[in-house]
């Protein structure tokens, strides 16, 4: 079985920290990944690549080893920051889904100098998160050894009245309460994408099927990665003493750190824009400062102004553009005074759409 776990937990480490390393190399080499709700995106792979860093290889080493190694105090600190990760991405998660659902209904505020709130948001993930996290060390609950011994993490079989009550708020405040933001503000965003006409019924059809597709994609990881850990925590402080056997306990651990791999697959490589410089990325291409393609914040910006002019054409683009993953790739043809301003998320070609390094 422990050997079983590290395997798991050495593939868990390698792929996330090479995805979120990735993620990082791609924001700092691309100037048009640099937009405000890109910064969302980037903390969920910081705090991801945290994880993978300062949790999984010590996890990692226990495993193999079939036993806690860095002691009482090692155990303590391992629980607090891989905790303490582990909600900021979380929270982050919800921030974007607000932030995806705010744009649309506030266009006027999406601008790609508005880093100010955006930058709040991220200050919110790490502040909310150290409110639940510090408790423990200061004696609301405590941090110490899970499952067989060789992982870290809140006592879940403690019944004192200090540590049930530790484990509700934690509950519902920092896995209920954020999944509930992410069903409603997507929820909104789907029920404004179906609301808006638009003039080409079939396109718009295949749109609301992706942009549905990718929402149902991101609530169905977030459960499968954290549901089965918080279904543990509430079995193993209300259920009977043995209900949840040490065995039994690793395996939601080990679903909720595969989302240190899952997040920057969703949340980043379905998103076109990053895709797009991931493969100008591989292929050692070295792009022209001078190309077309500009940040989609900027292009948002245009998009949501033109739209309150040329009708519902523009805003049905805008809805899929904001609905779609992060900032999606955008396509700016060459516009005249008497044109339309077209923004295309299903396609996005352009004779000139290679991403700018700088």
């Amino acid at each position: 079985g422990h050997l079983v776990v590290a395997v798991c937990l050495g593939f868990i480490g390698f792929f996330g920290l090479m995805n979120n390393l990735t993620v990082l190399v791609l924001f700092y080499r691309y100037k048009l990944l640099r937009s405000p709700i890109n910064l969302l995106l980037i903390n969920i792979s910081v705090s991801d690549l945290l994880v993978c860093v300062l949790g999984t290889p010590f996890s990692f080493a226990a495993s193999t080893q079939r036993r806690w190694l860095i002691g009482a105090e090692g155990c303590v600190w391992y629980g607090f920051a891989n905790s303490l990760c582990g909600i900021v991405s979380l929270i982050s998660l919800a921030v974007l889904s607000y932030e995806r659902y705010s744009t649309m209904v506030t266009p006027a505020e999406a601008d790609s100098s508005n880093y100010r709130k955006i930058s709040l948001g991220i200050l919110l993930s790490w502040v909310y998160s150290l409110m639940w996290t510090l408790p423990p060390l200061f004696g609301w609950s405590h941090y110490g050894p899970e499952g067989p011994g060789t992982t870290c993490s809140v006592d879940w079989t403690a019944k004192t009245a200090n540590n049930i009550s530790y484990i509700i708020c934690l509950f519902v405040f920092c896995f209920i309460v954020p999944f509930l933001v992410i069903v409603l503000c997507y929820g909104k965003l789907l029920y404004a994408i179906k609301q808006v006409s638009g003039i080409n019924l079939s396109l718009n059809k295949k749109r609301e099927q992706r942009v549905l597709f990718m929402v149902v994609i991101m609530v169905i990881c977030y459960l499968l990665c954290w549901l089965p850990y918080g279904i543990m925590a509430l079995l193993a402080t209300f259920g009977p003493a043995g209900l949840v056997t040490p065995e039994a306990s690793i395996i939601p651990s080990v679903l909720a750190k595969t989302s240190t791999v899952i997040n920057p697959v969703i949340y980043v490589f379905m998103n076109k824009q990053f895709y797009r410089c991931f493969q100008s990325l591989m292929r050692c291409e070295v792009p022209r400062r001078g190309s077309s393609l500009k940040s989609s914040s900027k292009v948002a910006t245009k998009a949501m102004r033109g739209a309150a002019v040329t009708g519902p054409r523009q805003s049905n683009d805008f809805l899929y553009m904001v609905a779609s993953l992060g900032q999606p790739a955008v396509t700016m043809p060459q516009l005249h005074v008497s044109h339309e301003l077209t923004i295309d998320i299903t396609n996005g070609h352009s004779s000139d759409n290679t991403p700018v390094v700088v």
